[in-house]
């Protein structure tokens, strides 16, 4: 108990919900060995008899164990390398879990040492002191999730080893925020009605997916959030870019997308999502985090007069039927779940008192 009170008067000085610093206690327990029930059950699931997703956002945490949230980051090779993570065991993932042994591959992309303005330098460079734990200048080095250790003047994975070291292919030493906007309507038939699924009678959500270029997987059209930038406009930007390739567009077209825009944007939208990504990119040192908001198009008036077109990291772009067999990336097919959930849309066949993923 007095863990947990340390963990949510720290997180109250930051700035954090309460609720939110929780997650730093609940991942400490369950980094104990847990054998049974998990061994068989995918990504993002549940202990509980109850989908897990039915809870408060802000109580999410509470339902996580290491094993089921900390999968694509244990995968080899890293992206984009031929670079094999050492072999991190089930039971050793947690920190709290004693491994002397333990012997993790260094590595950071060239890409990234190469010095872009989205990176940091090394840890050991000079000159280079980064304010873990806090807003330092316009870089949020803050954890959506709470406090997290700083070791040897490098910042540990919240969730639990990873078999990497460095950064790969991440450009911040601790939290690296993205913003993932999705987009969503009513799949309709030719005369305009919603189609349900003749299954489960639930009318069919569709969301705006794209092809990533760097792994050939679909995805949630978002990206990474500029220092200094709020989320909202992270948002906004990365739909444009990656969905609309408005890069491209001459200033009279990026005007009229920005006026179509600005109504989908404007309006009632609520937060998936706000925390650790599963992202096969994180390293001990570096993870993804993402805030990831639904902005639906009731009528679907207003999707309708904004041509989808794939630009910067997407090679495609489409509206994408959803349900359950949906594969995407990292985390997203946990994302669009929750939107089903908070919608009421057609999500899986089994009409069974269990959830899926």
């Amino acid at each position: 108990m007095l863990l947990l009170a340390g963990a949510l008067r720290a997180a109250t000085v930051l700035g954090f919900p309460r609720a939110v610093a929780v997650f730093s206690f609940t991942v400490a327990l369950s980094t104990q060995p847990v054998r049974g029930v998990l061994r068989h059950r995918p990504p993002l699931s549940n202990l509980s008899a109850n989908c897990w997703s039915h809870l408060h956002l802000v109580n999410m945490f509470n339902s996580y164990n290491v094993k089921s949230y900390h999968s694509k980051a244990l995968k080899s090779p890293y992206p984009g390398s031929d670079v094999e993570r050492s072999l991190v065991p089930e039971d050793k993932v947690g920190w709290l879990i004693e491994w002397k042994d333990y012997n993790p591959v260094e590595y950071t992309a060239m890409s990234v040492l190469a010095g872009p303005i989205w990176a940091d330098p090394q840890i050991n460079d000079k000159g280079f002191s980064p304010k873990f734990n806090e807003r330092d200048g316009e870089v949020e080095r803050r954890s959506l999730n709470g406090l997290y250790v700083v070791e040897n003047g490098r910042p540990r994975n919240p969730v639990g080893r990873t078999g990497l070291t460095g950064r790969g292919l991440l450009g911040r030493w601790g939290p690296n925020h993205a913003a993932d906007p999705v987009v969503t309507r009513w799949k309709r038939d030719g005369s305009g009605n919603k189609v349900a699924h003749p299954v489960t009678g639930k009318n069919i959500l569709q969301f705006v997916a794209i092809k990533r270029r760097d792994c050939g997987e679909w995805a949630i059209p978002g990206g990474m959030v500029d220092p200094g930038e709020k989320i909202s406009t992270t948002l906004k930007r990365e739909f444009e870019e990656e969905a609309l390739n408005s890069l491209q567009k001459s200033p009279e077209e990026k005007a009229e997308l920005e006026k179509q825009l600005h109504k989908l944007f404007s309006q009632e939208h609520f937060v998936v999502y706000r925390g650790y990504v599963d992202d096969p990119r994180n390293t001990d040192n570096a993870w993804m985090e993402t805030e990831a908001v639904n902005y639906h198009d009731e009528t679907g008036e207003t999707m309708d007069n904004l041509p989808l077109e794939a630009g910067d990291d997407a090679g495609i772009v489409k509206w994408v039927d959803i349900s359950e067999k949906l594969k995407l990336y990292a985390s997203h097919s946990y994302f669009i779940k929750l939107v089903t959930e908070k919608r009421g849309a057609h999500w899986s066949e089994d009409l069974g008192p269990e959830c899926h993923e």
